[in-house]
C-alpha cells in the first residue's frame, strides 16, 4: 500500500527532520507514530502528501512514486489520500455540510466547485457519513458553533468524502478532552476497518496508541527507533523513545470503555434500521 524508502527533510535552517526513514504501511493497518515534540512525525506524515517537499527518498503508494509527481499530478493523487488535521482545517463561515463536499474539489470542476455545485452522489455520501458519526442534525450549521469534537468528526467525513486508499491523521485528539479523544480514536479505527484502510496516526498520547492501533512506529530525532505491536511498549522502548522517566504508569493497555455517547447510538441504530430489511 504505502512504502517510503530513504525519506530524509532537511530544512533550510539546517535542521535535520528525517534521517533516511524506511516503512511500509499495508492495506487496512492502523499505525501510530509516537515520539517527542520535534522528532519528526508531523514532518513524516507532511512528507507523505508533499504538504512537505523531501529532501531525499521516494514515497510510493501502490505502485505510484509520490515524489517524483509534477503539480498536476500531485493533486490527482492527493485525491487518494485522505488528510485529518489537529486544528481541523475548517472553513468557519461556512456550514458542516459545505466544509464535507470540500473533500471533494479535487474531482469536480473550478466552476461546479465555485458555486458548490456538487453531483447528487457526492451529496448523498456527504450526508451518509455525517449520519455515520452522529451530525445529520448539524449539516447546516456553521462550523463555528461546533464543539472541538464535532469539529474532529466534521473533518473525518471530510477526509472520507474523497474515497481515499490512505488516511494521514497529525494529532487528532491534541486539543480534546479525554473522553472525546477516545471517541474520536475509535471512529477513526472503525471507519479505517470498516472501508479496509490504511492509516498513520501521529499521536503524543501513548495509552490512546496502545488502546486503538496495531502496529505502533516511535521515532526520535528523526529516525525510527522502536517499530511493533503495542503490547511491546517496555519501560526499556519507552526510555529509548522519550528518555529517561518512570514509564511504570504511562504503559499498559486501558480497558476501552463504551461510553453512552448519545450522537453514537443514534448513528448505530440508524444503521442498524437501514440494514434491516
Amino acid at each position: 500500500m504505502l512504502r517510503i524508502q530513504g525519506l530524509k527533510k532537511r530544512y533550510k535552517t539546517g535542521d535535520l527532520a528525517l534521517q533516511g526513514v524506511d516503512l511500509e504501511v499495508p492495506e487496512g493497518q492502523v499505525m501510530a507514530l509516537i515520539g517527542p515534540s520535534g522528532a519528526g512525525k508531523s514532518t513524516l506524515i507532511r512528507c507523505v502528501n508533499r504538504l512537505v517537499e523531501p529532501t531525499e527518498g521516494d514515497v510510493f503508494l501502490r505502485d505510484m512514486n509520490l515524489t517524483k509527481l509534477s503539480r498536476f499530478g500531485l493533486r490527482k493523487a492527493r485525491r487518494r489520500m485522505g488528510m485529518i488535521f489537529q486544528e481541523y482545517a475548517l472553513v468557519e463561515r461556512l456550514t458542516v455540510m459545505e466544509n464535507v463536499l470540500s473533500g471533494r474539489l479535487g474531482y469536480v470542476g473550478f466552476w461546479r466547485s465555485w458555486f458548490r455545485k456538487f453531483p447528487p452522489e457526492d451529496v448523498r455520501e456527504a450526508y451518509r457519513l455525517l449520519d455515520r458519526v452522529g451530525l445529520m442534525h448539524m449539516a447546516d450549521k456553521r462550523a463555528d458553533e461546533l464543539s472541538g469534537g464535532q469539529r474532529q468528526r466534521v473533518g473525518i467525513c471530510r477526509a472520507l468524502v474523497q474515497n481515499p486508499d490512505l488516511m494521514l491523521v497529525d494529532e487528532p485528539t491534541a486539543s480534546l478532552d479525554p473522553k472525546t479523544s477516545r471517541q474520536i480514536m475509535r471512529l477513526i479505527k472503525e471507519l479505517c476497518e470498516e472501508r479496509g484502510l490504511a492509516a498513520i496516526i501521529n499521536i503524543h498520547d501513548v495509552l490512546l496508541a496502545q488502546m486503538f492501533c496495531e502496529r505502533i512506529v516511535g521515532l526520535e530525532l528523526g529516525a525510527i527507533v522502536y517499530d511493533g505491536p503495542p503490547d511491546n511498549l517496555t519501560p526499556e522502548v519507552l526510555t529509548r523513545i522519550y528518555g529517561e522517566e518512570d514509564w511504570s504508569e504511562t504503559i499498559g493497555k486501558v480497558e476501552d470503555e463504551e461510553e453512552e455517547d448519545p450522537e453514537f447510538i443514534k448513528a448505530e441504530e440508524a444503521l442498524i434500521s437501514a440494514a434491516t430489511p
